[in-house]
C-alpha cells in the first residue's frame, strides 16, 4: 500500500532540492564575503555562516512580506 503522506511529485523534490542549493550557494556566498570582510580570520567559518544565514533569510522574509 501507499503511503501518502510521504509520496511526492518527483517534479517537487527536484525543485525542492534546487531551492535548497540555491539557497546553500547564496549563504555560503554571504559568509565569504563576511569572512574576507574581517580579514580572513580563521576558525571563524561557522560563526560567519550563521551570522550569514541570519542575514539572508531576514532579507527572504523581508521580500516576502512586501
Amino acid at each position: 500500500m501507499l503511503d501518502t503522506k510521504k509520496a511526492r511529485p518527483a517534479a517537487a523534490g527536484k525543485r525542492a532540492n534546487k531551492d535548497e542549493g540555491a539557497l546553500r550557494d547564496t549563504i555560503a556566498r554571504k559568509a565569504y564575503e563576511i569572512y574576507e570582510e574581517r580579514g580572513r580570520e580563521h576558525g571563524k567559518d561557522f560563526e560567519h555562516w550563521l551570522e550569514a544565514e541570519a542575514i539572508i533569510m531576514a532579507e527572504m522574509r523581508k521580500l516576502n512580506n512586501s
